[in-house]
Formats: structure tokens, C-alpha cells, sequence
């Protein structure tokens, strides 16, 4: 690192664990974070003890100031920026930052956001690519603008989804990718050797907060589209159905190539194992947690389980 990155003031903003790789890998190549902004403590538990960003947590640990403003466009906040005068705004998994924020940056503010912009675009972009079947994703690096997701591009990378990799899974992949990718539009930044690619409009995909309406299983789909919707909302908030008006949440299944015989949703239990009926095939279950209980593999919810015969879940 030469002296002018060295002294480079960085303004680092992010909430989840997604963001403290991105902002470890910076620490950690001697970078200036001059300051961490991430949420304020929230009351979590039956306590309602303060929680904590997992950012707070890293900044604390290594001595970072730290802001956790209520408001992006508090006066007190952006005075404190002003007078800061960050280089760069590195967000990682934060808030939608107004102008009044990222114009703050000399040279700039970028986003590192979980897909191949400008496809999922929003707010869950890991769980929408797994959901939708697809095969390949990745990270992308963009300057902010004022419209979500659409700024100009400086770099992306490109990972395969596997065919049983889940949102989780995905998650830890493209959290460690996407540092190193933080880490090189840092570099190309402060060295004025940034690209700046325009999105294409025409080619964006939504990728829309998830709510519980997405996460319902409705077994009159496909087997695929069925488990690609499990792999994609585990291990959070859960694909669930019903059963006989308790929630069954599923982690975890395996496609099979045994055509149906029975009605969409029917149980078929096979010594310890568990398939389901959809539209085309059976859905084998892996892993699956009744509502009130723990998550369970499959054999050994069915030690304390019994389905009777010609149950159907979903009802």
C-alpha cells in the first residue's frame, strides 16, 4: 500500500455479518476507517436486552468510532460527515443512503450488493436466485446513485449455485467473495482507475424483500420449483406448510425421480425417510421443524411423529 492509500480516509456502513468480512478485509490491509456507521442497538428477547450490529461488534473490537444514527438525514449526523470529509463510503448491507450521504465522498461511495447487477435488484437477491433456479450469481461492486441498485458498475464476480445449495450456504460463499471485491474497488478507486459501467434497464430482475406470503409451499407446483423454493429461504425465515393447523417449517429436501401416485401434498413414509407428493414427483425431506418444537432431521422427527395414512400436508 503507498502513502496516499495509507492516509485515504474510509467511511465503512453496514449492519449484518454479511458486511464484517468486507470490513475486516479492509482493516486488516492497514486502510484508514475513520468511522463505522451501522443501526442502533435494538431490544431483542424475553429481556429486551440491547443487541447489537455484528458490524458494532467487529468495530468495537477493533477500537473503530462508531455512529448509529436513527436517521440518515439527521443535521447532527451529516455535520459529523462533513466535517470527516471521507474519501470513500464503503456500503455493505446497510440502509438506502439520500444524496445528502453518499455525496459526501470525494472520490466516491459504492454498494457491494449479492447478485450480477442489474438482475435482483431489492432486497434479497441471494434468496430470489435460488428460489428462480438459477445456476450462476455473483457480487457487484456499483457507485450510488439515487435510484436503488442502478448505479454505474466497477467490478463483478461470478460464483455457480449448486443444485442442493441453500440461501445460507450462498450467503457464507458470496460474503467472503465479495470482500476481496471490496478490497480491489478500494484499490482501483483511490488509484482513479475505477470502471464505471452503465446498467441496462432492460435486463434488471426484481429482488423484493421476502414476506411470509413467499415462504408458503403450495404442493400443486413442480418438484423443482418446490425445492428450489426451500433451498432458497433456508435457513431463513423457512419454506413452511401446514398440518392439520400446526406450521411445519422445511430446511432441507432432495429431488427423485419417482412419478406421483398420489394426491398433491399426500405423505408417503418409507421406513425413516419422508416424501411428500407435488405435482410431478415425490420431494424427499430432509430436514423439518414442527411449529413449538426443534429442528429435526427427518429420521429423528419421525422417532416422535406419526403420520397417519393418507395424510396431506398443506391442509
Amino acid at each position: 500500500m503507498d502513502l496516499k492509500e495509507n492516509k485515504a480516509k474510509i467511511v465503512f456502513m453496514g449492519t449484518p455479518e454479511f458486511a464484517v468480512p468486507s470490513l475486516d478485509i479492509l482493516v486488516k490491509n492497514g486502510f484508514n476507517v475513520a468511522c463505522v456507521v451501522t443501526v442502533p442497538d435494538k431490544p431483542q428477547g424475553r429481556g429486551l436486552k440491547l443487541s447489537q450490529s455484528e458490524v458494532k461488534k467487529y468495530a468495537l473490537e477493533h477500537n473503530l468510532p462508531i455512529l448509529q444514527p436513527e436517521k440518515l438525514k439527521d443535521e447532527k449526523f451529516i455535520k459529523y460527515l462533513e466535517e470527516l470529509s471521507p474519501d470513500i463510503i464503503v456500503v455493505v448491507a446497510f440502509r438506502i443512503l439520500p444524496r445528502e450521504v453518499y455525496s459526501l465522498a470525494k472520490l466516491g461511495a459504492f454498494n457491494l450488493h449479492a447478485s450480477l447487477l442489474p438482475k435482483y435488484r431489492g432486497a434479497a437477491p441471494i434468496n430470489w436466485a435460488i428460489i428462480n433456479g438459477e445456476t450462476k450469481t455473483g457480487v457487484t461492486t456499483f457507485f450510488l446513485d439515487d435510484k436503488v441498485d442502478t448505479g454505474n458498475i466497477i467490478f463483478q464476480e461470478e460464483v455457480d449455485i449448486n443444485s442442493d445449495e441453500t440461501a445460507g450456504d450462498l450467503h457464507d460463499k458470496l460474503m467472503q467473495i465479495g470482500a476481496n471485491l471490496v478490497l480491489k474497488t478500494v484499490h482501483a478507486i483511490l488509484n482513479n482507475n475505477a470502471p464505471r459501467i452503465q446498467q441496462s434497464d432492460l435486463k434488471a430482475t426484481p429482488a423484493p424483500k421476502i414476506f411470509k406470503e413467499h415462504c408458503k409451499i403450495d404442493w400443486n407446483n413442480q418438484m423443482e420449483k418446490i425445492h428450489n423454493l426451500i433451498r432458497g429461504l433456508s435457513p431463513y425465515p423457512a419454506a413452511f406448510t401446514t398440518y392439520k393447523g400446526k406450521i411445519i417449517k422445511i430446511y432441507k429436501s432432495e429431488k427423485t425421480n419417482t412419478k406421483v401416485d398420489l394426491l398433491p401434498g399426500s405423505v408417503l413414509v418409507i421406513k425413516e425417510d419422508l416424501f411428500v407428493a407435488c405435482n410431478d414427483s415425490y420431494l424427499k425431506i430432509i430436514e423439518l421443524q414442527l411449529e413449538g418444537k426443534k429442528r429435526l432431521k427427518t429420521e429423528e422427527f419421525l422417532r416422535g411423529f406419526n403420520f397417519q395414512k393418507e395424510d396431506t400436508l398443506g391442509s
